[in-house]
Order: structure tokens, then sequence, then C-alpha cells
């Protein structure tokens, strides 16, 4: 339990050290993401932002869940 903790952490720094360089690539302007702006109000919904980082930390869990595993 604890090696899963660590390695949640060390996701989120990575996560967080990327961060930067990620929007420059483009992520959270992809064309499904949704974005309304009127006057004063701003919502955005990063739908294909969110499926796209949901489909990379699955492959990358898998992976580690595999080599643990061993």
């Amino acid at each position: 339990m604890s090696r899963i903790l660590i390695l949640i952490g060390i996701l989120f720094i990575l996560a967080g050290l990327l961060w930067g360089p990620l929007t420059r690539l483009g992520l959270g302007r992809l064309p499904g993401d949704i974005v309304i702006e009127r006057e004063n109000f701003r919502l955005y919904i990063p739908i294909t932002s969110a499926i796209l980082v949901s489909v990379l930390l699955s492959a990358v869990l898998t992976v580690i869940r595999y080599f643990l595993g061993r």
C-alpha cells in the first residue's frame, strides 16, 4: 500500500512539473473542449482533454501495475 501511495505522489509531482510544457502543446485547447464566454463569465469544460489524460494515466498505471506484480 505504501508503494502505491509513493507512486501516486511521484505522479502528482511529475504532472506539476510537466504542466507548463503540456499547456504549450495545446492540451486543454483540443477540438472537443467546450468554452463558453460571456461578458463577466467564462465556463470551460475540457471533455476531450480529460478523456486523453484518463487514457494516458490508465496506460501508465497498467504498466506500473504489471511491473510491480512480477
